[in-house]
């Protein structure tokens, strides 16, 4: 028992993913891959892409949908969890990243639940919503760039039906949003959205240390 959320260093670390992690090889395979790409640094880890297939699961979610694709790995772990008639809107602006994501899906078998759209997000979700699908969503990824994230998170809570789940991504910022010194305007960017969800009160919270943070938003009914 714990009075607060424990450190976890590189041992630490690896005993968690050896006891736990069931990643499947071809999920493996992308990670690793993308491990050498120059923009690594954009993939979540194995452990936090997991967690959101158990709440994917839990949660009976059948229509999702992603802002931020970048090599796959996030799509591809919620797209195998999705029942075989699911569904997965993924938004993105880069096709040489996303490339690699549509090979990975393909092998997967899973090609047939995604539709990548490759256009600015909020274009994209305001079609969506424009076309009728407000409140058709049962989940929302969110990993993209962070001055976008209020307008992306207004538009998925839209989108999504009443006890559906937002996940953003990258909210603990590497620690940065807990450092003064830090102005950065990536950093402003994140502290002031977690501000804002922190009195939300459309949705149920909760900020998970996985990752590199991962703030879970329940839409109330």
């Amino acid at each position: 028992m714990s009075r607060k959320t424990i450190a976890v260093d590189d041992r630490l670390y690896e005993y968690l993913l050896s006891v736990s992690l069931r990643e499947p090889q071809i999920l493996g395979r992308l990670r690793n891959e993308t491990a050498s790409h120059r923009a690594a640094g954009m993939q979540i880890s194995p452990e936090q892409g997991q967690f959101m297939q158990l709440l994917v699961r839990l949660a009976g979610v059948r229509r999702a949908l992603e802002v931020g694709v970048f090599t796959g790995y996030s799509s591809l772990a919620v797209a195998l969890a999705l029942p075989a008639d699911g569904y997965l809107l993924a938004c993105d602006v880069n096709p040489e990243y996303t490339a690699i994501a549509r090979r990975y899906w393909a092998e997967a078998g899973v090609a047939d639940r995604i539709e990548l759209v490759l256009a600015p997000a909020i274009d994209t979700l305001d079609a969506r919503l424009a076309a009728g699908e407000e409140a058709s969503y049962d989940f929302a990824f969110i990993d993209a760039d962070k001055a976008g994230y209020p307008a992306y998170y207004e538009r998925a809570l839209r989108l999504l039906r009443p006890g559906g789940l937002i996940a953003v991504d990258n909210t603990l910022w590497d620690g940065a949003v807990a450092d003064a010194a830090d102005q950065s305007g990536d950093t402003q960017a994140i502290r002031r959205f977690n501000e804002t969800l922190r009195i939300d009160e459309r949705v149920d919270l909760s900020l998970v240390p996985i990752g590199d943070g991962l703030t879970l938003a329940r839409k109330r009914g």
